[in-house]
């Protein structure tokens, strides 16, 4: 079996722990070939039946994305609401999107009828297509990180209003609006994090074998749920 140099699989592994949700981009444009090239990633990622569901909609007009932005303002006051006291406060500090800054949007959509009316190995659990599209979505998102780009989901939106906005028919739903740009820095870390938002889970609390809850930790199989 050919086996990948083992810088390139170290690449990818870095790419993997150092690709961050960005929000602050730099003004400077990023050329069509690029933006094609990250679409040539996203449009190898897995799918189920190779049904291929997903589009991309590359937004540069600055009315269409005032049109987002306007729908972000609104979603966003309303989640705030959903904090108090010290919390809402360090949310209101967050930046959570870059939808003006970034020099192009890109909106990630599944079309459920791809494929046609039976799709194999889609029978029993239908959505995912929509899972076959957030692969598209990750694999843009590595990419754009490999070439220098940063990309931020921004999901504080109604998809009522980007279906609106794009002309996306009905058959049709839009996943992720992605900002796609030069960022102004990578963090280190994840931003939440650094915000003292969010802390990364160890991996070991999240891993089970052959049952949930049962664990492996220096010996035989423990049932962790009693």
């Amino acid at each position: 079996m050919r086996q990948f140099r083992r810088g390139a699989v170290d690449a990818i592994y870095e790419v993997i722990r150092k690709r961050r949700d960005v929000r602050r981009f730099e003004t400077t444009d990023i050329p069509d070939e690029q933006v094609r090239r990250l679409l040539g990633a996203a449009h190898h990622a897995p799918s189920v039946g190779f049904m291929q569901p997903w589009n991309f909609i590359i937004i540069r007009d600055p009315d269409i994305k005032r049109k987002v932005k306007e729908s972000f303002l609104r979603e966003n006051a309303a989640a705030e609401e959903n904090y108090d006291g010290v919390r809402r406060e360090t949310y209101r500090t967050l930046k959570l999107e870059g939808i003006m800054e970034s020099p192009v949007g890109i909106c990630v959509t599944c079309d459920h009828t791809r494929g046609g009316t039976h799709v194999l190995g889609r029978n029993s659990i239908p959505e995912t297509d929509i899972y076959s599209v957030c692969c598209a979505v990750q694999n843009l998102w590595l990419a754009a990180r490999a070439e220098g780009l940063g990309v931020g989901w921004v999901s504080i939106l109604r998809l009522e209003t980007l279906r609106e906005a794009l002309g996306i028919p009905a058959h049709v739903t839009p996943i992720a609006y992605l900002c796609v740009g030069i960022p102004k820095e990578f963090f280190p870390q994840p931003e939440l994090e650094t915000a003292g938002w969010a802390e990364r889970i160890p991996l070991d609390d999240l891993v089970f074998f052959d049952a949930w809850g049962t664990r492996k930790i220096d010996g035989p199989p423990k049932d962790m749920t009693r």
